[in-house]
């Protein structure tokens, strides 16, 4: 017994309706939801547009001197420890957490360089290998409250802030070791401050050193397992639990890596400035946090890339440059640096439908 088959018709206004729901659906997506998805699909393309949109901008304020080689090099050393420090912020933030002490590890860890070379007078690879120990160590202590307590990261970090903040003006005694003691009997501490002039231009190791933790960061988050679990956990952790994730391996590792990165970036600080001071960077949490968020890396984590804090650093380095140049008074920068924040979270937002 043969099976009937539909009329000729009635399958050609079968296909003839489907074709128009899927055409209504396309045009109803129309060019915004299309620019939409793109940017969610490619979340540093926000603060890379804003990035060159800025760098037009004030070029055509200010004129040639600021699209000059030189002015380009200054803002990468201005905004080198604050997007070293923001490589650390970013890995804590894409798995939904925020780190409040990555400045006072950073200041904590140059200062334990600095004082174990000339309080104790230890050899100064030594004293440089101890502060990288210490901010691992600083980094394990809030992945464990984290991963293993199960304590809120908000919390954990600014109880971990105040007392890294107070260990260091306690241990250090608000000692500043001074430059030109620095350059005479430790100039590895110093390091980081080396400059390779290339043409009127100028890169410091601690710029060429920002630049590839970024991109070795950027890959190994793209196209590693463990860049993955990353992403996972900061979108669901029990979903990536459940997937097989080691959740809590995951956390630990990444505040670990944040400590390290952070103690670095106290070593790159004393290049920067020659001195040892448990004074200097603590700003550095709201910087980093600041330069994430423009960077369009989500709040919310498991979005975002960190190639987007890098321009986030650079978005705040042409602000302040580009505004000083043109001699407004300096509360502009923050005033446009808080609307860009809004406005990266608000943009964040608008995106984060594409995915509801």
């Amino acid at each position: 017994m043969s099976t009937p088959q539909p009329e000729k018709g009635f399958e050609e206004g079968l296909d003839g309706a489907t074709e128009a729901v899927a055409e209504f659906e396309d045009m109803r997506k129309g060019l915004i939801g299309r620019f939409q998805h793109l940017l969610h699909v490619n979340p540093a393309m926000v603060p890379l547009i804003v990035l060159v949109s800025s760098i037009i901008i004030f070029g055509m304020l200010i004129g040639q001197r600021f699209f000059s080689p030189f002015a380009m090099t200054l803002i990468l050393q201005q905004v080198q420890i604050v997007g070293i420090v923001a490589a650390a912020q970013s890995l804590v933030i894409l798995t939904a957490g925020i780190d409040l002490s990555v400045g006072a590890i950073m200041v904590l860890s140059s200062v334990v360089m600095g004082q174990f070379t000339f309080r104790y007078g230890l050899p100064v690879e030594v004293a440089i290998l101890c502060g990288l120990a210490v901010g691992m160590l600083c980094g394990a202590i809030n992945g464990w409250l984290v991963a293993y307590m199960k304590l809120p990261p908000f919390i954990v970090t600014l109880g971990t802030w105040q007392i890294v903040l107070a260990s260091n003006f306690l241990y250090s005694a608000n000692e500043t070791i001074r430059s030109s003691d620095i350059s005479e009997a430790a100039p590895l501490l110093q390091i980081f401050g080396t400059k390779y002039p290339i043409g009127s231009a100028q890169l410091t190791l601690g710029v060429i050193f920002m630049l590839a933790l970024i991109f070795v960061l950027a890959y190994a988050l793209k196209h590693t397992a463990w860049g993955r679990h990353v992403y996972a956990v900061g979108d669901d952790p029990d979903a990536a639990e459940l997937s097989g994730v080691n959740v809590k391996k995951t956390l630990m590792s990444v505040y670990l890596l944040s400590g390290l990165i952070c103690a670095f970036a106290g070593w790159a600080m004393v290049g920067r400035i020659g001195s040892i001071s448990p004074t200097v960077g603590q700003l550095a949490n709201i910087e980093s946090i600041t330069a994430v968020v423009i960077g369009g890396i989500s709040l919310f984590g498991g979005r975002g890339s960190i190639l987007g804090a890098l321009f986030g650093a650079l978005i705040v380095g042409v602000f302040t440059l580009g505004l000083r140049l043109l001699g407004a008074d300096a509360q502009w920068t923050f005033l446009l640096i808080g609307l860009l924040i809004i406005a990266a979270v608000a943009v964040d937002q608008w995106i984060r439908k594409v995915s509801a």
